[in-house]
């Protein structure tokens, strides 16, 4: 995975002193009947309470990353967010602009993270559906499954119908600005060439990889909140179920 810190607050083993130990939490609801619990802590939790508690911190942290991105400067305006020109193509931006071309240079960057902005929203949908169609069998899965299993769980269910709806919208976009055509014509012959990765080759698709590698990033990171910080979520459902810990 390319981005291997994704989810690392809520899912190493050394976690604050108000979290908990995931395998211990899965292990103790899956050990006993749906309809056999204990008194407290952990050991109350059934798997209908786990599966609904994770349904809701992935709901939310979705439905967050998608409003923070949705919006104009959701990309742009953040630093660590914003979608560059591929590294292959910083010498030609840099030619540009001892060319007197910096503003064109400059409108397609923001024409490229404009497009990020408007397709995000489109995926609001299709996450939070995917929520709902999980299972426990998946719930088991996200929580035993590493520090990035949250963001495969999403990449998953909707990558593939995420990209067929942003790349119209992202096309839309860049197609009102006319150097995304300069900027096919020469990725292209530039990929032809092997200078560049095909993937970067056409800016539609580009910015599009871009827009939702960066949605999973941020939906990565507040779940991961939620998960550092169970008692600060503000649900009684998210404080039962990621703070039964406290509770032996």
């Amino acid at each position: 995975m390319k981005y291997p810190l994704i989810l690392a607050a809520g899912l190493t083993l050394t976690l604050p002193a108000h979290a908990f130990d995931w395998n211990e939490l899965l292990n103790n609801v899956l050990k006993q009947p749906e309809t056999q619990k204990a008194a407290t802590g952990v050991d109350a939790l059934s798997s209908t309470d786990i599966n609904a508690g994770l349904k809701e911190a992935l709901s939310r942290g979705a439905e967050t990353a998608v409003a923070q991105l949705g919006q104009k400067d959701g990309f742009f305006g953040n630093a660590a967010l914003k979608i560059p020109l591929p590294a292959p193509l910083k010498k030609a931006e840099k030619a540009m602009r001892m060319l007197g071309m910096g503003k064109q240079a400059d409108e397609l960057v923001l024409s490229m993270n404009r497009a990020a902005e408007a397709a995000v929203p489109e995926a609001k949908t299709l996450l939070v559906d995917a929520v709902k169609e999980m299972t426990l069998e998946d719930a088991k899965g996200i929580l035993t499954g590493g520090k990035t299993s949250a963001t495969d769980f999403f990449r998953k269910k909707t990558e593939t119908k995420l990209n067929d709806r942003f790349l119209p919208i992202v096309k839309t976009t860049t197609d009102k600005v006319g150097l995304a055509q300069q900027y096919n014509r020469y990725a292209g012959t530039a990929a032809q060439f092997n200078l560049i990765d095909k993937s970067q080759s056409n800016v539609e698709q580009y910015v599009t990889q871009q827009s939702l590698d960066r949605l999973y990033i941020l939906i990565g990171e507040k779940e991961a909140e939620i998960r550092a910080n169970p008692l600060q979520a503000g649900s009684d459902l998210l404080k039962k179920v990621f703070g039964a810990v406290t509770s032996k």
